[in-house]
Parts: structure tokens; C-alpha cells; sequence
């Protein structure tokens, strides 16, 4: 039925109470109605009847040009009774898809100058920032929010539709905004605290971070507990090149990776998540767009078409009608 409604142009009426229409002939009982025989005397004129003006003709032509103006404004208000409806043009509704908390590392270590982006050497930060900011663009209909987190963990933006406001804060965001250390527990505690009171299945935080835990009063395994009690996937994203670090931007053999990938793991795999290990920009690119496949967009609903009320028109007209014909009659008296 929506279907074959939508195929209808937008200046096709329709009425919502069809039904009214069978009022139409209701003044017609009135002249089918027999009148009641009165037995009293008939008025008498105690004068001549030949002294009465004699416009008969007239009084027909005006009865039958007032009685055509009473219709038309009957049948007008019958149209109005009935709801007269139009069309309006298609509405798709919005994209729903995920309540979506981005967790984003801003301790010392994400000012490392070992990335490429393009035909430039950047820090890990402005490179993270180069693949969020695309990534929100691709994310229409969700409500995401930022948390930052070093010594301590900040929420920059509440959960919003406006991704603009959220790309904007997390441009703003620089290395030691939060403290120089990492408190993962702490950034996982405070985002699930955010998406609690979301729909279930739909609460989703994306952690990335270069380095392990060194600060915050919660451990991240025991954050991850509660995330999992509250229903919230958390895709943990380490993200940072191996080796003993860089010199003026070239990476310098030798060293330990300084990210705990087993404990980032678990948190993933505990929460129902994923675990991505990120060594450059391209590979950071290459997860989230696997991030779009896991926790996809869904597709627009049937386009709608809302109802517009068109009742006040005819209604106004019968109204319009209905004083002329009075006026009609007081001008032929």
C-alpha cells in the first residue's frame, strides 16, 4: 500500500474519512420530508392584492441563484468533514546505526615522529587524526563521542549526531592534554559509564593507544569486565611502530615494542570485540574500514511521504459561500 502511495503525485487529494461523503443528499430530506397541515386560517390582506409588487420572476432567479450558493457551500463542508489530504514530497528517514565511543591515547609517547602521512613525516597523533576524521565522515547516523585519556581520562563530547563538533574537539586534542602517561583501565571505565543507557546491542567503543597501562585507579582487564557486564564491544586498536623508536623521523632498529598487545587482545576478545595491531598509517586506514564491515550503517528505511492537512481550504470556501448567499438574501429584501 506505501508503495502504490508513493507512486501518487503530490497534488492528488485524498480524504481520511471517506465515509462523510454519504452526508451529501442529507438537505435533500428536507424537501422530501412532508410538511404538517396547518388548519388556522390563512393570513388575510386587508387590502387589494394589486398593490403588491409583482417580481415573481426575479424572486425565482435570486431563490435558484441563493439555493446554488447553499449547495456549494454544503458540499464544501461536506469535503472538509471528510479530511481532504495531500501528499508531501519523499522523506528518508536518518541512518541509526551505532552508539559509538572513540577512545583516543594522548600521552607522551603519541608524539613520536615515526609515521608517514602522505609525502610527510608526523607524530602518531596527527596521524590517528588524519584516520579518525575519515572515518567519522563514512559514519552517518551514529552518535559517537570522544574520550581522551593519559594520566587521566577526559569525555571531550557526549554522545552526538553532530560529527562535525566531535571532528572539531578531537583536532583540538594535543600530546599531554590529559597527562603524560596511559590510564587504559580508566578510558575503557569511562566510556562504558557513557553507554550504558544506550540500546543494547548497539553500545560500541573503539580504543586506540600506543602504549600499556601506567596510570588510573582501575585496571584495564577489570574495565573490561565491566564493559562485558554492560553489553559494550570494545575494538582495541595498538597502533605505534615496533623497534627502539625514531631519529628525526627514521626508525631505529633494535628494542621492544612498548605496547601490550596481550592485554589489549584480551580485552577484545572478553568483550565480544576485536584487536588490531596498527605499525604505519596504511595499516591504521586498513582497520578502520574493517571497523565499517563489523559495526556497518544500516541503509536508509522506504522513503515516506507525510499527510498535510487540506481541510482549512474547502472549509474556508464554504464559510466564503455560505456569507454571500446571507448577503444575497439581504440585498434582494
Amino acid at each position: 500500500m506505501q508503495s502504490l502511495l508513493a507512486l501518487l503525485p503530490t497534488w492528488v487529494p485524498e480524504f481520511a474519512w471517506p465515509w462523510l461523503w454519504l452526508a451529501l443528499p442529507l438537505p435533500l430530506l428536507m424537501y422530501a420530508w412532508p410538511l404538517r397541515e396547518d388548519a388556522s386560517p390563512a393570513l388575510r390582506v386587508p387590502y387589494e392584492s394589486t398593490r403588491l409588487p409583482l417580481r415573481g420572476t426575479r424572486r425565482r432567479g435570486g431563490a435558484l441563484l441563493r439555493s446554488l450558493l447553499l449547495w456549494l457551500a454544503w458540499f464544501c463542508l461536506v469535503a472538509a468533514a471528510a479530511r481532504p489530504q495531500q501528499l508531501g514530497e519523499p522523506i528518508e528517514p536518518p541512518r541509526q546505526a551505532r552508539q559509538m565511543m572513540l577512545a583516543v591515547d594522548l600521552s607522551g609517547s603519541m608524539s613520536e615522529p615515526d609515521m608517514q602521512l602522505g609525502a610527510r613525516v608526523v607524530d602518531r597523533l596527527t596521524a590517528a587524526k588524519a584516520v579518525l576524521a575519515d572515518f567519522l565522515d563514512r559514519r552517518e547516523g551514529d552518535r559517537i563521542g570522544l574520550v581522551v585519556f593519559g594520566q587521566q581520562a577526559y569525555a571531550l563530547t557526549p554522545l552526538t549526531a553532530d560529527r562535525a563538533s566531535v571532528r572539531e574537539q578531537l583536532r583540538d586534542s594535543v600530546v599531554g592534554l590529559a597527562g603524560r602517561e596511559t590510564a587504559l583501565g580508566d578510558a575503557i571505565a569511562l566510556s562504558v559509564k557513557r553507554l550504558r543507557e544506550q540500546p543494547e546491542g548497539q553500545r560500541v567503543l573503539i580504543l586506540l593507544t600506543d602504549g600499556v597501562n601506567t596510570a588510573g585507579v582501575l585496571e584495564p582487564l577489570k574495565a573490561a569486565d565491566l564493559a562485558k557486564a554492560e553489553g559494550v564491544r570494545v575494538y582495541t586498536v595498538a597502533f605505534g611502530a615496533s623497534g627502539g623508536g625514531s631519529l628525526f623521523g627514521v626508525q631505529l632498529p633494535g628494542g621492544e615494542d612498548q605496547v601490550d598487545e596481550k592485554t589489549l587482545g584480551k580485552i577484545a576478545s572478553e568483550t565480544g570485540g576485536r584487536f588490531f595491531r596498527a605499525r604505519d598509517t596504511d595499516e591504521l586506514v586498513g582497520i578502520y574500514a574493517e571497523l565499517d564491515r563489523l559495526e556497518p550503517v544500516k541503509n536508509l528505511g522506504p522513503a515516506v511521504r507525510p499527510r498535510i492537512e487540506r481541510y482549512a481550504w474547502p472549509l474556508g470556501v464554504a464559510l466564503l459561500l455560505g456569507l454571500i448567499a446571507l448577503a444575497w438574501r439581504g440585498w434582494r429584501r
